[in-house]
């Protein structure tokens, strides 16, 4: 599986939801180590730079992640939210966030691990509170539990991206089909000759 961090989603919280990747299958996990969780803050764009993470830093990271899925989950099935769920992403919104500042060269983020980590609950907040939430979908790839944002004409997306899911599954597909015998078809039945007809009588 490809450990580099992907963001297809639409959306940072459901991009932060989805580094825990193939949920029912493999479970591979995208912030193994603290290096990898600020990596993660740094490419999706919610700071510039942050300072250096620690374990108990990926610990919470986690915890949040998975409270973030859940109740994104509940609010796509249409079902009331996990109480710890949503305890975990309130506490962790109420929390200081990470600040831009106006520098000589332009707008800057920069941010301790727990200050991301708040503007990442902080977007889970705003995303499930928002007008976005008819269009969040699961991706059509079995082996994928990614949970994006259909902004498609008519919805019609099927995968979090082509890249990630959309190519292999259209593969996938193809080889099927090349798989599945032909059935012959069937013969032609022989036509039966009309029937002469009688001369007219004079």
């Amino acid at each position: 599986m490809n450990p580099n961090h992907v963001f297809v989603c639409g959306n940072p919280a459901l991009d932060f939801a989805a580094t825990l990747r193939a949920r029912r299958s493999v479970r591979f996990e995208m912030f193994a180590t603290p290096d990898r969780l600020a990596a993660w803050y740094v490419e999706s764009g919610i700071v510039d730079a942050v300072s250096p993470a620690a374990e108990p830093d990926v610990e919470r990271a986690r915890a949040v992640r998975e409270a973030v899925y859940e109740l994104v989950s509940a609010r796509r099935r249409g079902e009331d939210y996990p109480a710890p769920a949503l305890a975990t992403v309130n506490l962790t919104a109420r929390g200081p966030a990470a600040a831009p500042q106006l520098t000589p060269s332009g707008r800057r983020t920069e941010a301790t691990p727990q200050e991301a980590l708040s503007t990442v609950a902080r977007e889970a907040v705003e995303l499930l509170a928002g007008p976005d939430v008819p269009l969040l979908k699961e991706c059509d790839n079995p082996e994928c539990t990614r949970v994006y944002i259909d902004r498609s004409r008519g919805m019609r997306r099927q995968w979090c991206g082509m890249e990630s899911c959309g190519n292999k599954m259209k593969a996938a597909a193809y080889r099927a089909r090349r798989k599945t015998p032909k059935t012959p078809k069937a013969a032609a039945a022989p036509r039966t000759p009309s029937p002469a007809k009688a001369p007219p009588t004079r």
